[in-house]
């Protein structure tokens, strides 16, 4: 039991432009927990709208109310970790900051995992009883429903939603599995069972999951990415890392890019093999970029026309060296009578580990 007063939970909100959100959320938590006993962690990724000085407002006048601003990390799940291990509290949630998430839920998913009845409380949107008729995404419900399988195989557990991102467990539970996690993308829940050196016990709760109160959604069709980046993660991570595995996704579909771009400069217009190499390379470069942007990257998307043609440019500036290399490499090979497609091969071996580290530290700012 703990005293009147006395800190037991902490509710992390990881968020991005919620600055209209946080204060009527917050009266909404108040409702359902009580005067005391809780506080709510903003874990704020630096948002242009002005949302972790807004959480700093309401501090002043709130004790129950603490934010984290963090620059240059982005990400559901690293939010969610680092708000682990930043409140003293026995006992942590995660739930969205867009009014999505119920708050009133919070009492019986506590009492839940207090009393021992599971290790973690998950709030569902398919349990039975729950509702998404407000939410109107049939999509992302397919989505949801699909991945259920591929979760079950992998942590042993029965969930009706295993992309939920709205549960409730032990801090202690929580920090003991931190090093093991990946903190990779929006879907923690995943992360967190997966890790687990036993099968957790899991008991969920009907969600009425409701629309967004205001702005707009920061996920999108990567989201079936995401969560097959964490599968691969947690099965093959430790062999290849997750990132650098994506990374060389994207460079094999460039591989396609290049060598089409190349065929096409030889054999339709009669280029020189030094002059289509070096297209070729711009050409797969530009392509690696864009979609390393939108998958590889994806909590570290860069965003709108001056972001994205700076970061063009920095990743062609980074891969420039790796470059070169291709290009001397693949052309020296050539004259010396290797087959041109081969030449074009081993120039792309030769740049790819280059392109790899230095644009993941000066293009997206993480390894």
């Amino acid at each position: 039991m703990t005293r009147a007063g006395q800190l037991e939970l902490a509710i992390i909100l990881p968020t991005l432009n919620e600055r209209g959100n946080l204060a009527p959320l917050i009266e909404r938590v108040s409702a359902a927990l009580g005067a005391t006993g809780w506080e709510v962690l903003v874990v704020d990724d630096n948002s242009a709208d002005g949302t972790a000085d807004e959480a700093r407002a309401l501090a002043r006048d709130d004790l129950r109310v603490r934010v984290i601003q963090r620059i240059g990390r982005k990400g559901l799940a690293s939010a969610a970790i680092e708000g682990f291990c930043a409140t003293a509290a026995p006992y942590v949630a995660v739930m969205d900051a867009d009014h999505q998430h119920d708050p009133a839920l919070l009492p019986q998913m506590l009492a839940s995992v207090r009393a021992g009845e599971a290790d973690v409380a998950v709030a569902s949107r398919f349990a039975d009883g729950a509702s998404t008729a407000s939410w109107d995404n049939p999509e992302r419900e397919r989505l949801s429903h699909a991945a259920n399988a591929l979760a079950r195989k992998l942590t042993g557990v029965e969930l009706s939603d295993p992309m939920s991102g709205y549960f409730l467990l032990s801090s202690d539970l929580a920090r003991s599995l931190v090093p093991h996690l990946s903190g990779i993308g929006f879907k923690i829940l995943l992360d967190l069972l997966a890790s687990s050196d036993r099968p957790l016990q899991v008991r969920e709760f009907p969600l009425h999951f409701a629309a967004r109160r205001e702005g707009e959604s920061k996920l999108d069709r990567a989201i079936a990415f995401d969560f097959l980046a964490g599968m691969y993660d947690k099965v093959f991570g430790k062999v290849i890392p997750t990132r650098f595995a994506l990374f060389g996704t994207v460079g094999a579909l460039g591989v396609v890019v290049h060598m089409a771009v190349l065929s096409l400069l030889l054999f339709a217009f009669g280029k020189g093999f030094a002059v289509g190499q070096a297209l070729a390379v711009l050409s797969a470069m530009s392509f690696n970029f864009f979609l390393n942007n939108w998958l590889t990257y994806r909590d570290q998307r860069l965003k709108g026309g001056p972001a994205l043609f700076k970061g063009w440019i920095g990743f062609c500036l980074t891969c420039a060296v790796g470059g070169f290399a291709n290009v001397a490499v693949a052309t020296l090979l050539q004259m010396q009578g290797l087959v041109w497609f081969l030449a074009a091969l081993a120039g792309i071996l030769v740049g790819s580990v280059w392109n790899y580290a230095l644009s993941s530290r000066f293009v997206w700012g993480r390894y």
